[in-house]
């Protein structure tokens, strides 16, 4: 589904008024509440998930709208969908939690299994990236919007989105097979962005991740030039299970990297 320039640029407003409101919440003393999972949540991402999920009822109506804080569609009935939106209305509760402003709102559309067209906007920072299978990935800072693209350039050492503090054993065992890399620590779908503007190059996870968590990131990689791969080097899919959670991936600014000789002796 090509969407028009008006659709996206009203995606995009959605995505600055959830962000608007994650900031009012940001701006004070919070409360902070456990899920099931033992992952936070606060009003930031309630109040988020409202708009955005009403913004896009009224934009598409009729088009299902999957979001974190209303998961609870069952199988039965997703698997039908030809294409629906997925939203995570707060990635990187925890930092945003932390109050170091790597959090963002993700806002994707998925057609036949396929994140087509994606929105992420990191209110903190005031920056905007999106970017859909057509027209290719943009940013926004400071009202300067720009078309982006990832860096294949070869180069000596990787850049490579993994905390130099916090590694688990599977991610520190890839990168000591990569040679000289340049770790690098981000909060929430950042990491997707900064691969697809050109500053960084990969982005190994081996640890759980929900569908909502990638799908937007994903979708703004892959039109700046990009790739998200299975470990198996299948294409990264959604809702193509009963279970939300995705199973491991790596993210490329070059697929040509030998990726798969980092993941085994």
């Amino acid at each position: 589904m090509k969407l028009s320039t008006e659709l996206e640029k009203a995606i995009l407003q959605i995505a600055r008024d959830a962000g608007d409101a994650i900031m009012k919440v940001y701006a004070q003393d919070f409360a902070v509440e456990f899920k099931g999972d033992n992952s936070p949540l606060t009003a930031a991402d309630t109040a988020a998930h409202h708009i955005i999920e009403q913004g896009l009822n009224v934009l598409t109506p009729g088009m299902p709208v999957l979001s974190e804080e209303s998961a609870d569609i069952d199988w039965q009935t997703r698997k039908i969908w030809p294409r629906y939106w997925l939203v995570d209305p707060l990635d990187g509760t925890r930092e945003f939690v932390k109050k170091n402003g790597e959090f963002t709102v993700n806002i994707a559309l998925i057609e036949d299994g396929r994140a087509t067209f994606g929105v992420i906007y990191a209110p903190a920072l005031k920056l905007l990236w999106w970017g859909d299978d057509v027209q290719g990935a943009f940013s926004q800072r400071d009202g300067v919007t720009k078309k982006i693209a990832v860096d294949k350039t070869s180069r000596s050492s990787l850049r490579v989105a993994a905390s130099r503090s916090h590694l688990d054993e599977t991610t520190a065992a890839a990168l000591a097979r990569m040679g000289e890399v340049e770790p690098l620590s981000m909060g929430s779908s950042l990491k997707f962005c900064r691969i697809a503007e050109g500053t960084l190059d990969v982005y190994p996870r081996f640890a759980p991740t929900s569908e909502w968590d990638t799908a937007a990131g994903q979708a703004i990689l892959e039109a700046a030039g990009g790739v998200v791969l299975n470990l198996d080097g299948s294409p990264f899919r959604y809702n193509t299970k009963e279970s939300l959670l995705n199973p491991h991936f790596i993210a490329l600014a070059n697929s040509d990297l030998p990726w798969r000789s980092w993941l085994h002796d």
